[in-house]
């Protein structure tokens, strides 16, 4: 069973490197651009200032991972800078897509603590510190390839208490979510989730919600509404759209939207796209 592939088929990765080398003044960040961060402490002293004004004080090799836009800052130790590499990083389907949602604000991870990930950052800081044509976009796919492992690792190690990515870290929960993710059009009823899980429908319901935090059809709903924003972002017609998630008619689909985001599919757009932004029929 691969719990990752069609999360990351539906809501991929792009990474761009932007910083290689010494940091040696403070570097600040104000989530303006819409993207996360994710930034690589290679050797020396770094404080790190996360959005609530929190420090902390990194002193061995670490990773720090920021998912979606925050406010924080990177402080080098002194005098000696702090080698980093670092590269912004966007998801498909927005800022609120569930894969990114799943996600803890900040994770900071010393890299020995990280076996899993070794062999590419091996290869990211041999890639950087040579300077090979096609530097740059081999550095970009190997922080794609980082941060694709780092959610196996997450996982693998379960890392996270609550949200999407715990329920596919839970071995009694993980089949009946990989159900819903790979088949959204079908109509799941709870009865045959928790048949999925080898569950009785009341410990399945009642499990769920504790580690997903979300009833079933809940989560039925948003990863539905999930997969029919980003069709619109790509300007698919509402009415394959809706057939593709689970409804009979974009009119079906447009109060499913309703209920879940408080406004239609149109207007919806209009706030992703701004005014005049059309859906396609």
């Amino acid at each position: 069973m691969d719990r990752l592939s069609t999360l990351l088929s539906q809501f991929g990765v792009r990474a761009s490197l932007f910083h290689s080398g010494k940091l040696c003044g403070m570097a600040s960040y104000d989530g303006a651009d819409q993207r996360g961060h994710i930034h690589l402490l290679q050797a020396g002293r770094l404080t790190l200032q996360d959005s609530n004004g929190s420090d902390f004080l990194l002193t061995r090799p670490s990773l720090i991972f920021l998912p979606r836009p925050s406010r924080h800052l990177l402080i080098p130790g002194e005098p000696e800078g702090a080698q980093l590499l670092c590269a912004s990083m966007t998801f498909d389907g927005g800022v609120g897509n569930p894969l990114s949602a799943s996600l803890p604000d900040l994770l900071v991870l010393p890299l020995d603590e990280l076996p899993l990930l070794a062999d590419t950052l091996r290869w990211l800081f041999v890639e950087a510190a040579a300077g090979h044509c096609g530097r740059e976009a081999v550095l970009d796919r190997l922080f794609e390839l980082l941060i694709i492992l780092l959610l196996r690792h997450l996982l693998d190690h379960h890392g996270l208490s609550t949200g999407m990515m715990a329920g596919l870290a839970d071995s009694r929960l993980a089949r009946s979510l990989v159900q819903m993710h790979n088949a959204p059009h079908l109509a799941w009823s709870v009865a045959e989730l928790a048949s999925e899980s080898n569950m009785s429908r009341a410990a399945y319901a009642a499990h769920f919600r504790a580690v997903v935090g979300q009833t079933p059809a809940d989560y039925l709903l948003s990863w539905r509404i999930s997969l029919a924003q980003k069709r619109l972002r790509e300007g698919r017609p509402i009415t394959l759209i809706a057939d593709e998630v689970g409804y009979e008619s974009p009119s079906a689909l447009a109060r499913a939207f309703r209920r879940k985001t408080g406004c239609s599919p149109r207007d919806w757009m209009k706030s992703v796209a701004g005014e005049g932004a059309e859906i396609a029929h």
